[in-house]
């Protein structure tokens, strides 16, 4: 299976590999992807950590000897089907294509508009614009033994599926939040709210910085502590969040501060709201239990949104929103011009951010994540 890029969608397929061991149990299930989104596949705990192959993207040079060595092993192996689960990349076509493999099943464009693969696949499978994700991919699955002219016309699951679980080693979370907390101890007894800024490769689904600005206020008049998430490469854009609420000491930067995906996880179990972009954190917070709100625009959550039952979105439908598509390859034509998000009021958000935090502060003292720490 090649799933490169997505952190996200590492999460969302999770029921294709549901699909596919319900199907195949008996098959050795191996998986290409990025070696920075390996940290999710871990926890999913649907592919062996022995079959799973990755590729550094930091340089071009390392790419190219990762993916030399990966298609050799694949060929050693002797892997007889692969799924290309990459919507229109062309690079993934090419992969299945020098596989080796004599079944080789991805999205294609067929009649419609979309971006030209060659002819590498043997199952083309039709890319639906008005499907969420993790049924794509689970059509993926079922075309492996289809004959059918387009691939894949079983029935459907419609949803919604349960999120994975995160699943911590004993006593993980504690000795996490015990640090957190030795670290910030400011926030400790105090309501945590994160948030999530940042745009990551694609700033245009950014959530204005102001409108985040305006939010965290009022959360920190209201007595809670609020953490600005993200990549080490995010710590500007948290520093110029923190200085627009006046260095609150109840503000503090954790971009960069998470090792790990697991370490993210654990701080998701000590929060009380999670505000985020579409991304990552939106994706991986769906196997916690931490109420959050996400903002699409550029991009669709009938397409991409969690499965989680804790998660808001907001979402304004203009007549050009979703701008990025994967017939498109992502490229919007509103030149960082983001009105779907910009007509996202922060009052709004702040409204629904005050009714999850009284919801989450109305449960039970034993099932409040507080009570976890030590």
């Amino acid at each position: 299976m090649i799933l490169l890029s997505e952190l996200g969608s590492l999460v969302l397929a999770e029921p294709m590999f549901g699909r596919l061991k319900k199907r195949y149990p008996h098959a050795d299930i191996y998986m290409l992807l990025f070696d920075r989104n390996r940290q999710v596949l871990d926890l999913l705990s649907v592919v062996k950590p022995e079959n799973i192959l990755t590729i550094r993207d930091d340089c071009a040079m390392h790419m190219l000897i990762d993916l030399w060595h990966s298609l050799r092993r694949i060929r050693i192996i002797g892997i007889d089907t692969v799924i290309d689960c990459e919507l229109f990349a062309r690079c993934s076509a090419l992969i299945s294509g020098c596989s080796g493999a004599l079944r080789r099943i991805g999205f294609h464009r067929h009649s419609q508009e979309g971006l030209y693969r060659g002819s590498f696949h043997t199952s083309r499978v039709l890319y639906n614009p008005y499907r969420h994700l993790s049924l794509q991919l689970i059509s993926l699955v079922d075309a492996i033994e289809s004959r059918e002219t387009p691939r894949s016309k079983s029935d459907l699951q419609t949803g919604p599926f349960i999120p994975p679980t995160f699943l911590p080693d004993f006593g993980e979370v504690d000795r996490e939040l015990a640090q957190l907390h030795y670290d910030y101890p400011q926030i400790v007894g105090k309501r945590l709210v994160l948030l999530y800024p940042s745009g990551g490769l694609l700033p245009i689904r950014a959530w204005p910085l102001e409108s985040f600005v305006t939010v965290s206020k009022a959360l920190l008049q209201d007595g809670c502590a609020v953490g600005v998430i993200g990549l080490p490469e995010d710590r500007s854009l948290a520093e110029s969040l923190l200085r627009a609420c006046e260095n609150n000491t109840l503000c503090i930067n954790l971009a960069g501060y998470t090792r790990s995906i697991r370490h993210l996880l654990c701080i998701f179990e000590r929060s009380d709201l999670l505000i985020t972009n579409d991304g990552g954190p939106g994706q991986v917070a769906a196997m916690t239990d931490i109420p959050t709100i996400v903002f699409f625009g550029p991009e669709t959550p009938l397409l991409y949104g969690s499965w989680s039952r804790f998660a808001h979105v907001f979402y304004t439908p203009l007549p050009c929103s979703p701008c990025l598509t994967a017939y498109n390859h992502r490229t919007s034509p509103c030149d960082g011009d983001n009105q779907c998000l910009q007509r996202i009021t922060p009052e709004s958000v702040l409204s629904k951010a005050r009714e999850l935090l009284l919801n989450r502060f109305a449960q039970p003292a034993s099932q409040r994540p507080d009570e976890h720490v030590a």
